[in-house]
């Protein structure tokens, strides 16, 4: 019998012990938005929701960058306080108009009240932005401003912009992803994702100085 002069071993090397990797800690939306989660979705991460319970009455004499300062802060503070070792999303906006706040309007009417005083007016929207790692404490926060300038609107347009996207849970009525554009001349600001209420701008570098791997944004 013939022994061959060589052997070939083909080895399988030992399996290594799992290690988590940092972009694998649970990324959780502070926020009960359906416009945040889509925006969110866009990044093809994985994540879950918990919406925040927290009282977002202005206080006295509060100014807008004041105050979604505070309540992104507060959002992600209270979700944060039910998950440990995570990454923490949350974000506030409001709209402010002749230096009164302007915010979600809840109904038709108050919506139709919103928008005719923003008739012909130039109104500034302002979205916090907060990323809480509840492992070390640390808290990224950041504030998109926009102004927008809006058109004379009449009461027919206002009726039937109403009617059409029934924008009762986006501040100051302004649903810009839908007809709101059509209610305004011109738009000045870095992110239009922020006016839907989550700057994904931003978001992504937060997330990235948080250590997690976002596909494409080298």
């Amino acid at each position: 019998m013939i022994k061959p002069s060589w052997i070939h071993y083909s080895l399988t090397p030992p399996p290594q012990p799992f290690k988590p990797s940092n972009s694998m800690r649970p990324l959780i939306l502070g926020s009960s938005s359906p416009y945040r989660q889509e925006l969110l979705e866009r990044l093809h991460l994985d994540f879950t929701v918990d919406a925040p319970d927290i009282d977002e009455t202005p206080q006295p004499g509060e100014i807008a960058s004041d105050y979604v300062r505070r309540l992104a802060h507060e959002k992600a503070e209270e979700v944060g306080s039910r998950h440990q070792d995570a990454l923490i999303i949350s974000s506030d906006q409001c709209a402010e108009l002749n230096g009164q706040l302007l915010g979600k309007p809840g109904t038709h009417d108050v919506a139709v009240e919103q928008l005719r005083r923003l008739s012909g007016q130039e109104a500034t929207f302002l979205t916090g932005l907060c990323l809480l790692d509840t492992g070390n404490g640390t808290c990224r926060y950041s504030e998109s401003p926009h102004t927008v300038y809006y058109k004379e609107l009449n009461e027919d347009a206002i009726e039937h912009y109403l009617q059409s996207e029934q924008p009762y849970n986006c501040t100051a009525s302004f649903k810009s992803e839908g007809l709101g554009i059509s209610l305004v001349h011109h738009v000045s600001g870095d992110d239009p994702t922020a006016l839907i209420g989550l700057p994904m701008i931003r978001l992504i570098e937060m997330l990235r100085e948080a250590g997690l791997d976002i596909p494409g944004a080298d």
